[in-house]
């Protein structure tokens, strides 16, 4: 039985990766690991959407999103991951400073699970002899949730005390505990370890001088936070700069996950493991005239599709006999991962409830890019009384690879992409492809019949005008 390392970012954007953006992100440890160690599989997309539901497929291996809302893991089904090693004879160690998963229970099912306390304005410990501090301007931020009159961004910077040093942020104390971890635990094989970084979701509060790196003249206001609401509440200026905060944090997450790799590096773990990097989604960054990836704007209407800067994030897999260096054109999705470790690592799961996901092993082992004929990605919703999603809901999007389709569009109407083209969704389509529309609204319509999605949910997203 082989080691299982699982490192999972949030907010992680695919096109970080590589020469794939139209702006420069700093990503060397993971660029050289996709290069010289790992499989990219360059067709994954987030099953059930943001953060919790999609752990929740990770350690499940089961469809959640049109099923039930963000909730803790045990609502969700008798499935967990680290329950399901252990009975195999794993050690399991949960690593974390995403705020969520404790408050998910997911630590219940791990033999040990430890967290870093304070992202996202999570108030472990106050200490109000201190004044909160405006960081950004109110109204360039999202409204909710707010303590004492300050936003989400100020609370944050404040309940961490303003850090400002690179040994301060999260991501590097979560990776310093989990080389901490191998080194003291590297010989009790075989363990499953499950590394969960927050960042580089926002509050982006890299330190400053990082940030200066990818927007040297600016001389404003910080943009710390997104709005989650239109792009257009920002001048060019501070869109720049929000991304530029953006993309220092994911500077940072890189280089400390190369520290962990390093350290299996080190540890000669390699040939006794199997590693994964990926991210829960990405975020938009002025594409489609928006920032965040959810609406929470009160003067927004828009429908909110999970366009592919945010549903399209990366799968880097490394060890045993996956063979390194190489890249995959092949559709995967987060319910398939828990089945293809099991294969990769030797061990046959037998879980309470069966897997609705899908092994791709075989076809990583060969490098063969056969597995999906669909990726969809969701949120949980509900259709309202006239068989239509709430407004300004966030809405599914369908890609077999070729095509990209938002059932459910901005204005509500379907929208089209040829991804491979427009790989952004920029150039919508659908006026002049309608036969592809109607293809893929009933692959849609198939995949969730095989889900067993309501008829009512299954109706609205029929792609009819």
């Amino acid at each position: 039985m082989k080691n299982i390392i699982l490192l999972i970012t949030d907010t992680f954007r695919y096109d970080n990766l590589g020469a794939r953006a139209t702006r420069c992100v700093r990503t060397p440890e993971l660029d050289a690991f996709a290069a010289q160690r790992a499989t990219e599989i360059e067709g994954f997309y987030t099953g059930s959407f943001p953060t919790i539901p999609h752990r929740t497929d990770v350690a499940t291996g089961r469809l959640g999103w049109p099923h039930y809302p963000w909730q803790p893991i045990d609502l969700s089904g008798r499935n967990h991951i680290a329950r399901g090693l252990a009975r195999d004879g794993y050690a399991t160690q949960l690593l974390c400073d995403c705020p969520h998963l404790f408050n998910a229970r997911f630590n219940q099912g791990f033999q040990a699970a430890y967290q870093h306390r304070g992202q996202e304005g999570d108030r472990h410990l106050l200490h109000l002899n201190d004044d909160i501090t405006e960081v950004m301007p109110a109204a360039k931020t999202r409204a909710t949730p707010s303590f004492q009159g300050r936003t989400l961004a100020d609370m944050h910077r404040w309940i961490n005390r303003y850090a400002s040093r690179e040994d301060e942020t999260f991501c590097a104390k979560t990776a310093a505990t989990a080389v901490q971890w191998l080194e003291e635990n590297h010989l009790a094989a075989p363990f499953f370890l499950w590394v969960d970084f927050f960042d580089p979701h926002e509050p982006w509060d890299p330190p400053e001088y990082l940030v200066r790196k990818y927007d040297p003249d600016y001389d404003g206001e910080p943009m710390l936070h997104c709005n989650y609401g239109p792009a257009t509440d920002y001048s060019p200026e501070e869109l720049n700069n929000l991304w530029a905060h953006y993309a220092a944090e994911t500077e940072l997450v890189d280089r400390h996950l190369g520290r962990i790799l390093q350290k299996i590096d080190d540890l000669a773990l390699w040939d006794d493991s199997i590693v994964v990097v990926t991210s829960d989604h990405g975020t938009s960054l002025g594409e489609h005239n928006r920032t965040g990836k959810s609406n929470i704007c009160d003067y927004d209407e828009r429908y909110w599709p999970i366009y592919p800067e945010v549903g399209h994030v990366p799968f880097l897999i490394a060890g045993g006999d996956v063979p390194r260096g190489i890249s995959l054109d092949m559709l995967a999705q987060p319910v398939d991962i828990q089945p293809t470790l099991s294969d990769l690592a030797g061990i046959e799961l037998d879980p309470p409830e069966a897997f609705d996901g899908r092994s791709f092993a075989t076809a990583l082992l060969e490098s063969r890019p056969d597995h999906r004929d669909l990726a969809v990605t969701g949120t949980f919703v509900r259709p309202g009384d006239e068989g239509r999603l709430p407004a300004k809901c966030v809405t599914p999007w369908v890609t077999d690879g070729r095509w990209g389709l938002a059932p459910v569009g901005a204005a509500g109407t379907p929208e089209l992409y040829d991804i491979v083209a427009d790989p952004f969704a920029e150039n919508d389509v659908a006026a002049a492809n309608a036969d592809v529309v109607r293809g893929l609204c009933e692959g849609l319509a198939a995949h969730l019949g095989e889900h067993n999605a309501p008829d009512e949910l299954i109706d609205s997203l029929n792609g009819e005008p």
